[in-house]
């Protein structure tokens, strides 16, 4: 089935524990649309400066990601800078500069609105709403948010929420959004708020999935090689979203496979910095991952 995802496209400068790199690509639809093309094609929509480099849009296009939707408009691309603490959990953020991405208004292409899996990357709900007015008749509708967009444009969000088939968060925001500190509470309150299935991230710790009939819970792959965690809730959905394009159906027993999908893919992720260790990999190194991540959890 087809999958679009919109979101930012970004160059990052990320120093970590294990050292430092500039300048690097990043954003949230490029992770995503990257993960998701181990399992199915992918339509991106985002927007990037005349300063974007035309090796960068090779790549993506040699994963079979449709970038009929990349915007070029005048001006810089987005950067970001940040910094992550000896424990990897911890991150702060040094600069911020939006450039084109702080006028971008997402305008689907008719190719891409009869798309049947929609992801829609952390953005402001005002923005994500606009996306979802363009689509035609989804099947799977999915969306990320942040902390900034739940306390500057809480009415918004709740509004995206109720249009959403999926809601993926971490436990930060989930905790925020809805005033319980248990996290299943937490889960179950946000799925009240009206999408069909929640998923809360909680980094190192794993997951968990939230649906009317249960709570599922799945713990991170326990990698030994942690350099940059950058990217990772990006290539988690798209590997989650990515698996359940592949699917004729969206029911329990797939939403907790996709999950276990796109904690593999999120694993490889921080393995390196940018799309450096997902370019080394392949599909069967994916599955391969999976089966040893299935056994581990065999009691």
């Amino acid at each position: 089935m087809s999958l679009v995802v919109v979101g930012s496209i970004a160059f990052d400068s990320v120093e970590t524990p294990s050292g430092r790199a500039d300048d690097i690509l990043g954003g949230s639809a490029t992770y995503f649309a990257y993960a998701a093309s181990f399992f199915t094609a992918v339509r991106l929509v985002g927007v990037v400066g005349t300063d974007f480099p035309p090796a960068y849009r090779d790549l993506l296009e040699s994963r079979d990601i449709d970038l009929a939707g990349l915007e070029v408009a005048e001006g810089r691309t987005f950067r970001w800078s940040g910094a992550y603490a000896d424990d990897m959990n911890t991150r702060t953020t040094r600069s911020v500069d939006l450039n084109v991405f702080g006028e971008f208004d997402p305008k689907v292409p008719e190719a891409f609105r009869d798309s049947e899996l929609v992801f829609l990357a952390n953005g402001s709900p005002q923005v994500q709403l606009r996306v979802l007015d363009q689509i035609t008749r989804p099947r799977l509708t999915v969306a990320d948010t942040m902390n900034l967009w739940i306390e500057t444009t809480r009415d918004q969000t709740l509004e995206l929420m109720r249009r959403v088939d999926g809601m993926v968060l971490n436990d930060e925001e989930a905790v925020m959004l809805t005033g319980r500190r248990n996290l299943v509470a937490a889960g179950r309150r946000v799925l009240a708020m009206g999408p069909k299935f929640v998923v809360v991230k909680k980094g190192e710790h794993g997951s968990f999935l939230v649906t009317p009939t249960g709570v599922a819970a799945l713990p991170a792959y326990p990698t030994d090689r942690v350099v940059d965690p950058t990217g990772a809730g990006d290539s988690f959905a798209g590997g989650m979203m990515g698996y359940l394009a592949t699917q004729p159906v969206f029911d329990e027993p797939r939403l907790r496979k996709a999950i276990a999908y796109g904690t593999m893919v999120a694993s490889f992720n921080v393995e390196d910095f940018s799309l450096n260790r997902l370019q080394e990999i392949t599909r069967e190194d994916i599955d391969r991952r999976l089966a040893e991540y299935t056994a581990m959890l065999a009691v």
